[in-house]
């Protein structure tokens, strides 16, 4: 078993390495279409602690959920482009937020009508992590999980649910597109928005460039400076919750996600165009093998429970989206995307999106983004309202 630190986390870059490398085959394309590499990242090193290659604790572990985490939030949120977002225009905004609401209730009913299944008085906070999963992606469920102090193996049957539910409702979504005239007539939805949302696309700036040494300088120093700041500003706030919702953890979170946001309103958001994002989801892919060499495998045999609760929960979720595409006669296209926005976050709601309408990819995208901003913020008030249900 490989125990030194330096060696663990080389193995573990290793893997990520060969998993993306992998993606990259011209055979191997198709099965990573349906199940993309941040899955592997995670699953591979569960197979490796598993099988005794690696360990299950370390403090490597503990220090990459301290910093790499953060380090990759504030990254993210620097490249946001803020005002693009809300150029996507009203409608699209109400969609995604209906999509988040559904998430946020649909967590305590859910847990509420079903958590008599379970007998770990910890597994609320599994179901926290996923709302984080379940409004915004990866990075949202790491932070709530971070936050709430949900373990490796609370978290496993998790990832099950998260892959088994949420790209069987991103299959389902995909099915549905080839309905959307006939749902769009049954919510006389206007049709033009989604030409005002492609015509407002045309002023984002795509512009990007090869990053230069100083730009790879400035970003980890900003990343790492940034970080190490906001863990002494946390540590003179106070815990809030009982159970503990806001750890300092937490607190570190929420204040470099802030933090983040507030930058990309200054001449540092242009580190996008050097990649700046793409530093921060390789932060966060790296994190995660550290997430699946703690796991244990064995805890895949309680998933019946938890795959309940995730079908039902789901259902709150297309319900909600449901009757606000109703009341506000929004097109399927918007539903599809806003609620893959949430559920799959840019990752997935891109995907979602460019079936419904090839051109508009881009809006699934912003949506998606969008989804991380909120899903911090509103994932924690979904984990604190689940916390609630589970006393």
């Amino acid at each position: 078993m490989i125990t030194d630190p330096t060696t663990l986390f080389a193995v573990l870059s290793a893997i990520l390495g060969l998993v993306f490398w992998l993606s990259r085959l011209g055979p191997l394309q198709k099965l990573f279409e349906i199940v993309p590499p941040v899955i592997w990242a995670y699953f591979v090193p569960m197979l490796t602690t598993t099988a005794g290659l690696t360990p299950s604790e370390n403090p490597l572990y503990d220090w990459m959920s301290a910093y790499l985490l953060p380090v990759a939030l504030l990254l993210l949120m620097v490249a946001v482009d803020l005002p693009a977002i809300l150029r996507l225009g009203r409608l699209a905004l109400i969609m995604m937020l209906a999509g988040t609401l559904g998430i946020v209730i649909g967590g305590p009913i859910s847990f509420g009508l079903l958590g008599g299944l379970f007998d770990d008085p910890e597994t609320w906070k599994g179901f926290a992590a996923l709302s984080g999963s379940w409004i915004g992606g990866t990075a949202n469920m790491v932070a709530v999980q971070t936050g709430v102090g949900a373990s490796a193996d609370v978290l496993a049957p998790i990832i099950v649910v998260d892959v088994v539910v949420g790209y069987g409702w991103l299959g389902i979504l995909i099915f549905l597109s080839a309905y959307q005239e006939r749902f769009d007539r049954w919510t006389r939805a206007d049709r033009r928005v989604v030409a005002d949302l492609n015509a407002g696309l045309a002023a984002l700036d795509q512009s990007r460039r090869p990053p230069t040494l100083a730009d790879l300088a400035l970003m980890t120093g900003l990343a790492f400076g940034g970080v190490a700041l906001a863990r002494l500003a946390a540590g003179a706030l106070p815990p809030v919750g009982d159970p503990t919702i806001i750890s300092r953890s937490t607190w570190v979170i929420l204040i470099v996600v802030t933090v983040g946001l507030a930058l990309s309103f200054t001449p540092l958001r242009r580190l996008e165009q050097v990649g700046a994002s793409r530093v921060g989801y390789l932060a966060l892919y790296l994190l995660l093998t550290s997430i699946g060499a703690k796991a244990d495998l064995r805890a895949v045999l309680d998933v019946p429970g938890y795959l309940l609760v995730g079908v039902v929960w789901i259902a709150i979720h297309v319900a909600v989206l449901i009757g606000a595409a109703k009341l506000f006669r929004a097109p399927m296209f918007l539903v599809a995307t806003g609620s893959m926005a949430n559920v799959g976050g840019a990752a997935s709601a891109p995907v979602v999106a460019g079936v419904y309408h090839p051109a508009l990819a881009p809006v699934g995208l912003l949506m998606g983004i969008s989804g991380y901003i909120l899903g911090i913020y509103a994932a924690f008030a979904c984990a604190y309202l689940i916390s609630l249900v589970a006393v």
